[in-house]
């Protein structure tokens, strides 16, 4: 996913997760974004996306959880 596509939902950057090394030891590897209403929510991964970003990538992988599919009429409504 290109990051110019994601909203933060967080207002807080703790400088120590973004100097750790290896700062998903004991989480998801990948960054969780939630979809609604067409607009790609970052809700969790804010300073790993942020490390891409200072690596110059553009990109990141990440788990989307697509709310829009279970909206009557969305893609993946029963």
């Amino acid at each position: 996913m290109r990051l110019d596509e994601l909203v933060t939902t967080k207002t807080v950057l703790a400088l120590d997760k973004l100097l750790e090394e290896d700062s998903t030891f004991y989480g998801d590897l990948f960054p969780h974004v939630v979809a609604w209403e067409g607009t790609l929510y970052l809700e969790d991964g804010m300073h790993r996306a942020l490390r891409a970003a200072l690596q110059q990538r553009n990109v990141l992988h990440v788990r989307v959880l697509d709310l829009d599919a279970f909206r009557p009429g969305g893609s993946g409504a029963p």
